[in-house]
């Protein structure tokens, strides 16, 4: 029976020690609050000290005993440690309280003798002895958990404790931080203050000090003209005889280095760019509050742009921005003066040719001629094949005209581009302008005029070229007009000069057309690009084969040369068909183009017979001369060594008799050593038809009409009187024909009175041969129309040679051997000399039956055609030949 005092077991007491106090989850592991008074305990800490044993007897628990077969688990046990420890301390808590009956100390030992003491007496009974027994095991183990407990409460308040104690020293060490923080920042104010006093001050200074610099440098200049004035006005008192003053010295200076130095004004300009900029970032900075840096950069703005000034404020900035604003338009006009003058220079340069061709591998022609168009003409047919090559043209006139006449000529460049340049030969630098280093042939013409000038102008251009400092790539073709000048002009230029003397040419021209009608159609084929004309080529496969097979290898090609290596690339025409190819021997041919053939395999000729017939032996003829020019004495040489002995050379022309000998003997000629022709002077205008018919024009075999000296600086002048010339002689050998000769030839012709005249001049025609010298190809339409002469085209064919020689300078050897009075020459045989009538045969085997006679055939004229066809093709194919056919061959003069 429990005591009054005791207090009431728990209602929901279910004989398990955990029903009787349940602690909150939440107040087991809640953190530990600090406390403010470190010596004050939890109350798990003064439950854990042990009670002093109780004297009185152990008294029954008024609790339900929990059985030792009970599985209770070890987290169950120290719950029901904990609850018991609380519960103790609620009962001391309730018996420290006094009663009524004074059952406090009863109580206070019945609660000893729980807590695990030594019983008071032995009369214990059995059941009472095993129930204290075990509840003495299980309050030893409820001891051990509130050590356990205990001393990790006492860590984690310790671990608390330490945080807690750091926490504090941590804001302790903060609060001193920002104590020192403040006091710095009161003595950091404190010095800024006195820091912004200071720059205020060092920029007022400095702002003043701005101002007096920029009024300094903007009135030195002033200053120092006034100084100027004063002392050239003190030397001109003191000195009489003194003309120049300072100032006139110092301007004439400021102009030298100007006109002198190409970049002074573009630099002067910069210069007071920069100090205007400058000053008037000076005056900014005294008058306005930023910093100079700025005012520099509003001073350009100012500067560049007159308007933005408007944004300015108080009465020195908008002076100062005023004055920046005038500058600067000052500036700019100059500037745009400046620009304007160069871009006018440039365009300038543009028009006149004075600037620089950048171009490699182009043709150089030096100096302006009629032969100009013609020469154009070809080297633009021969870069056809490449797809177009340049051409740079000097010479001492204007671009602009250079370009308008070059557009007027009739013909297409076919790709090639033409570019003009003004410049004089004979400069350094204007060759340099055109990269004459660069070039890979430079053709020099001769001028219209008198010879000896031009030839010594030649002379003095290729001194020019030979003084180039680069060197030059490629090689010189001179054009002179007096043969005689020809070995002074080889000796300065040396292996790289290349010379074609004009008349030495044509003239030679026309006389073997003289001596060989239809040559001139021939010639004009060969030397021109359009047609077929001489490549040298090397082809290492015909190596140990003998010309004579060489001669039938290629199918689209005539070779008639060979370039002996072993004798220094000497070229030898119409060698021996015993001649075997050596290494490094190259063939000469006659082909379309250098990439139009290629030897093939050889084809089977049938071997044609040999035709024994004798070569005519020549006959004394009769040749007039109509015109004079100065190489005539040249030409009467040739002559010589081409007639046959007993010939005569008639020389009709207004040139005095006394003169014509001067001339003469001092063109070198010596009369008495003609072995060949005799001399006839006649006087008289060619033009004039009563001179022209005191001469015997019925009986010439050959008439050769010249372009007279002096009318030959002008191409129409020289062919219209050359015209005229032609149109008088052969209306008059049309007269002195017999009357019935005349009547056939007019039913024939036609009954046109225009026919009638025309039908004359050609019979006249085919009674001898008249060689017409013309110097403009427009003036051969005319010609050929008529039918009643041949023509030479003058500078047309020796434009032909040019281009020729300037494309393959080995050219110019062949081209000398065949107008030579000695070797090779072109010949128009007859076609009874290799067939028999109505006889077929292939081209090839007509080549076969020449080479019996040491002649190469090129060609062929047919008896019903007018132009003769060169290096035909289908050379295998045989074909039926007339008698009246000729061949054009190459051979040896006969």
């Amino acid at each position: 029976m429990p005591l009054e005092t005791d207090p009431p077991p728990p209602s929901t007491a279910t004989g398990s020690s955990r029903d009787w106090f349940f602690p909150s989850p939440a107040y087991i592991h809640s953190p530990v609050k600090p406390q403010k008074n470190p010596r004050k305990f939890t109350t798990s800490s003064r439950i854990s000290r042990p009670y002093p044993p109780d004297p009185r007897p152990p008294r029954i628990s008024p609790f339900r005993e929990v059985p030792s077969s009970d599985p209770t688990p070890e987290k169950d046990l120290n719950y029901a440690g904990i609850r018991r420890r609380v519960d103790l301390a609620r009962r001391r808590e309730i018996r420290s309280k006094p009663n009524e009956n004074g059952a406090a100390s009863g109580r206070k030992s019945e609660v000893t003798g729980v807590s695990g003491t030594k019983p008071a007496s032995s009369c214990i009974s059995a059941e009472k002895e095993s129930t204290s027994k075990n509840f003495i095991g299980s309050s030893c183990r409820g001891l051990k958990i509130r050590w356990k407990t205990a001393i990790l409460a006492a860590i984690l308040i310790t671990v608390f404790s330490s945080l807690l104690h750091r926490n504090f020293s941590l804001q302790n060490q903060v609060n001193e931080l920002q104590d020192q923080i403040s006091k710095c920042n009161i003595s950091f104010d404190a010095t800024n203050s006195i820091k912004q006093e200071s720059d205020h001050h060092l920029s007022k200074n400095l702002k003043i000090l701005s101002l007096v610099l920029s009024v300094t440098i903007l009135s030195t200049p002033l200053l120092i003209f006034k100084y100027i004035d004063h002392v050239s006005k003190s030397r001109s008192l003191d000195n009489v005889s003194e003309e120049v003053s300072l100032s006139k010295q110092l301007a004439y200076r400021v102009d030298a280095f100007l006109s002198v130095h190409p970049y002074a004004k573009p630099l002067a300009l910069l210069v007071a760019t920069l100090l205007l900029i400058c000053l008037g970032g000076l005056s900014l900075f005294g008058v306005t509050d930023g910093s100079l840096a700025e005012c520099l950069w509003l001073s350009w703005t100012y500067v560049a742009d007159s308007g933005n000034h408007t944004d300015s404020e108080g009465i020195g900035w908008r002076l100062v921005s005023v004055s920046i604003s005038f500058g600067g338009m000052l500036i700019f006009a100059m500037m745009l003066g400046l620009v304007s003058d160069s871009i006018s220079e440039k365009l300038d340069s543009l028009r006149k040719g004075r600037s620089e061709v950048v171009e490699q591998n182009h043709t150089l022609i030096l100096g302006w001629s009629d032969k100009l168009g013609s020469l154009l003409n070809q080297l633009a047919i021969a870069n056809e094949s490449l797809g177009g090559g340049i051409v740079v043209v000097m010479a001492e006139r204007d671009k602009e005209e250079m370009e308008l006449d070059i557009g007027k000529m009739e013909f297409n460049f076919k790709g090639t581009s033409v570019i003009c340049r003004s410049g004089s030969p004979l400069i350094l630098a204007d060759l340099k302008k055109v990269s004459v280093s660069k070039a890979r042939a430079i053709i020099v013409l001769a001028e219209d005029g008198n010879a000896d000038q031009s030839d010594a102008r030649a002379l003095r251009t290729v001194l020019s070229l030979t003084g180039v400092k680069e060197g030059l790539r490629g090689h010189i073709v001179v054009e002179l007009g007096d043969l005689d000048n020809e070995v002074l002009v080889k000796l300065v230029g040396g292996d790289l000069v290349e010379t074609v003397v004009a008349h030495d040419v044509i003239g030679r021209l026309m006389i073997q057309c003289a001596r060989q009608p239809g040559l001139a159609q021939i010639w004009e084929d060969i030397l021109g690009f359009e047609n077929c004309e001489f490549y040298i080529k090397r082809w290492p496969q015909l190596d140990g084969m003998q010309f004579e097979d060489i001669l039938i290898s290629f199918p689209d090609a005539i070779p008639c040369g060979i370039k002996v290596a072993s004798r220094g690339g000497k070229i030898i025409l119409n060698p021996d068909d015993s001649y075997v190819l050596q290494e490094g021997d190259e063939i000469l041919v006659i082909a379309e183009d250098d990439d139009t053939y290629s030897p093939a395999t050889l084809p089977t000729v049938k071997e044609a017979s040999l035709i024994h017939i004798s070569r005519p032996t020549r006959k004394p003829q009769k040749i007039l001369l109509c015109g004079w020019r100065r190489d005539v004495d040249d030409m009467i040489v040739v002559l010589d060594a081409f007639l046959a002995p007993g010939s005569e050379l008639w020389m009709f022309n207004d040139v005095l008799e006394k003169e014509r000998e001067k001339k003469l003997i001092d063109g070198g000629l010596d009369i008495n050593r003609l072995m060949n022709i005799s001399l006839v002077n006649r006087e008289g205008n060619a033009v004039i038809r009563r001179h022209l018919e005191s001469l015997p024009l019925q009986s010439f075999d050959s008439i050769l009409i010249l372009a007279d000296e002096s009318v030959e600086d002008s191409a129409i002048q020289a062919d219209s009187r050359s015209l005229a010339t032609l149109l008088l002689i052969r209306d008059i050998q049309a007269k002195r024909l017999p009357y019935r000769d005349a009547m056939v030839t007019q039913v024939h012709r036609g009954s046109s009175s225009q026919g009638s005249w025309i039908g004359e001049m050609q019979q006249a025609s085919d009674k001898s041969v008249i060689i017409s010298e013309i110097l403009d190809p427009r003036t051969k339409n005319l010609l050929s129309m008529s039918k009643i002469s041949d023509y030479v085209l003058s500078n047309e064919l020796v434009s032909m040679a040019l281009a020729m020689v300037a494309e393959d300078r080995q050219i110019n050897d062949v081209l000398e051997e065949l107008f030579a009075e000695e070797g090779n020459e072109m010949h128009i045989r007859q076609a009874d000399l290799y067939l028999r009538d109505g006889e077929e045969l292939s081209f090839y085997e007509i080549l076969l039956r020449a080479r019996q006679r040491r002649e190469i055939v090129i060609g062929y004229r047919l008896a019903n055609s007018e132009r003769a066809v060169i290096n035909p093709p289908a050379k295998g194919e045989r074909r039926r030949w007339s008698m009246k056919d000729v061949f054009v061959v190459i051979a040896e003069k006969d």
